[in-house]
């Protein structure tokens, strides 16, 4: 809190807000006794600053930008404006700011209720999410679509899927799974997570290593089911379909477990999914159903039926393929939890 008030104004203030330290309060005649570096140290464990110029507030708010800070700022007099320019999101009010303070600031908080900037923040961590997750679920499911043809091409095998019915998955599953992902509610502790990195990329190491793992899965399931269908003397149609449908299974079980991606996703509130992903699931479940028991889309996609014990052992690698990634992202945040508790140490 920077205000121009009287010191022990702004420490009753602090208090009846529940702001760490209340009882610390450093005046702008303090702020002027500093060099930058004295400030930047000072802001750590201070959080209350009174009777401050308008100087004071541009120093403040440079000080926390010089621990790499992404710092809001708000404010509705003349004296914000330089503080609300130099800050990386400047929020003017709307209802009682100076037009100074408007025309200085990024954002104008229309109604003046800071429970809006707690809103605005919760739905953009929300986008946020739903944006990292839609690329999670595309670009493995997608890398693991096209290994399953490279690799049977490099080695000379008979490809376990056609082309036709890869463009079929592609078609199906993209316009219905991966737009569910963009529809995802707020998952739960949004706003206890601390701010992101400015500079994180959406591709970091974490989703490269997550676009290789999950890729080898779909490899290893498609080829699986495939090589089990010959060794049971199967119609090679047959084996085709059985490993086209055990990838769009497995496709739809990430997109239950990529549904959250900071904590488990053995809850029942994510199984039980929300309508937009139910109706996603129904979509992509009765298409598949049609070109593998409707004769005019058999003869198309080159389909037959799947008996009923094998459709059963499709499901089962669905599941075991999820237990999978389950495991892997529980050892995932468990070694972050052992990362983040040493430096904080």
């Amino acid at each position: 809190m920077i205000t121009g008030d009287h010191k022990g104004t702004a420490a009753a203030i602090a208090k009846k807000l529940h702001l760490q330290n209340p009882d610390k309060v450093l005046t702008g005649a303090d702020l002027n006794a500093m060099d930058d570096y004295a400030l930047a140290a000072a802001v750590i464990d201070t959080d209350i600053f009174a009777r401050t110029s308008p100087e004071d507030k541009l120093r403040l708010v440079m000080a926390l930008q010089s621990h790499g800070m992404t710092i809001a700022m708000t404010g509705d007099g003349v004296n914000d404006a330089p503080a609300l320019k130099r800050a990386d999101a400047g929020i003017a009010m709307g209802l009682k700011g100076s037009e100074a303070a408007k025309e200085a600031a990024e954002l104008v908080l229309v109604d003046d209720n800071f429970a809006s900037i707690v809103a605005a923040v919760r739905e953009g961590r929300t986008v946020y999410d739903n944006i990292k997750k839609v690329i999670s679920w595309t670009l493995p499911t997608n890398a693991g679509e096209a290994l399953t043809i490279m690799v049977a091409l490099l080695f000379g095998m008979t490809m376990p899927i056609t082309p036709i019915q890869i463009l079929w998955v592609n078609l199906i599953t993209a316009i219905t799974l991966g737009i569910a992902l963009a529809f995802e509610p707020t998952e739960a502790n949004t706003m206890s997570r601390p701010p992101r990195p400015r500079n994180e990329p959406l591709l970091n190491g974490e989703l490269a290593w997550r676009i290789v793992f999950v890729s080898v899965l779909l490899l290893g399931g498609v080829f699986g089911m495939y090589s089990y269908a010959v060794e049971q003397a199967y119609s090679l149609e047959l084996a085709r379909t059985m490993a086209l449908n055990t990838l769009v299974v497995m496709e739809i079980f990430h997109l239950f477990f990529i549904r959250n991606i900071y904590g488990t996703s053995l809850k029942w509130d994510l199984i039980a999914g929300t309508r937009v992903v139910w109706l996603t699931v129904v979509c992509v479940t009765v298409s598949q159903f049609a070109i593998t028991y409707l004769a005019p889309l058999q003869i198309l996609f080159g389909t037959v039926a799947i008996p009923f014990w094998e459709g059963v052992i499709i499901m089962v690698v669905g599941c075991v393929f999820f237990a999978i990634l389950e495991i892997e992202k529980q050892i995932r945040l468990h070694l972050a939890d052992i990362r983040t508790g040493h430096q904080v140490q």
